[in-house]
């Protein structure tokens, strides 16, 4: 069992954002029939499904469908949007039982250097953080942009302060830099992070999570070890024709799993991820 899976349904988005490589795959968008063959082979691997690896997910046309079709398969459904189309898909969302946590990058907004108004966009994902969490459902505000681009939190936390009444800036924080703005509401803030590339310096990363908590499969049903492998360099097989199992059993997942035990990735570009490299010690 996996902690989670992440099932892109999309790789197409509508920013461009600065912290984000992007990719070159061909864009597509995962029918409601290919997303039904998929999760049916992930039913008993995981029961919860991030709706994101690369893309925005509120893209999709037929995202309600997906949503319905996950919660008959008894999934918990949990997405990453940029939150310029929550306003337009929030009844969708919000009438999907399975749904268990949306997470909303608001750090996509200076990514971006967009020009059109902070407090509008915040306050569109606000109204729905706020009917999300009185449903029950989790809502994660991302500033994942510490070290980088960021001249815009200090005018983000002072409106998130005035809108939940408290002095964001002196809330306590977990462990993982979260801070609890109201209930099922939150801010994450976390540095800046350079995604894996094997034309990046060699970053003797050790150790990572991927064939342990997480997978990810890509709109045309590729099997990858982590989200952050949003262009398929490492293929482990397609579950559109293999079963997991087997695609997990194959040589080069095996080796994967190996070498994070020894903290030796066998993959260059593991070995090259600004990401893991958090979990050496």
């Amino acid at each position: 069992m996996f902690k989670r899976i992440y099932m892109e349904i999309t790789n197409v988005c509508n920013l461009a954002c600065s912290f984000c490589p992007g990719t070159s795959r061909s864009k597509r968008f995962m029918s409601e029939a290919e997303f039904r063959t998929l999760a049916s082979k992930l039913k008993n691997h995981t029961r919860y499904l991030y709706l994101h690896v690369m893309g925005e997910p509120l893209l999709h046309p037929g995202l309600e469908d997906i949503l319905s079709a996950a919660g008959e398969m008894g999934f918990r459904v949990c997405l990453t949007t940029n939150g310029t189309l929550l306003s337009q898909q929030q009844d969708k969302l919000l009438h999907a039982p399975c749904l268990h946590k949306v997470s909303v990058s608001l750090h996509s907004f200076e990514g971006n250097d967009r020009k059109d108004d902070l407090a509008a966009f915040l306050d569109g994902v606000l109204d729905f953080c706020r009917r999300a969490a009185s449903s029950d459902v989790i809502c994660a505000l991302r500033l994942w942009n510490e070290g980088g681009e960021n001249r815009r939190n200090g005018e983000i936390e002072s409106r998130l302060s005035a809108r939940f009444g408290t002095d964001v800036s002196s809330l306590p924080r977990d462990p993982n830099g979260n801070r609890k703005l109201g209930e099922n509401v939150y801010l994450e803030s976390a540095e800046r992070f350079d995604w894996p590339d094997t034309a990046a310096e060699d970053r003797h990363t050790q150790f990572c999570h991927a064939l342990r908590q997480q997978i990810a499969v890509l709109c045309d049903g590729t099997v990858v070890p982590c989200c952050l492998d949003g262009e398929g360099r490492i293929p482990l097989g397609n579950l559109f024709k293999q079963e997991l199992d087997d695609i997990l059993a194959s040589p080069r997942a095996q080796a994967m799993r190996r070498g994070f035990e020894t903290r030796q990735p066998s993959e260059e570009l593991c070995r090259r991820c600004g990401y893991a490299v958090r979990f050496n010690r």
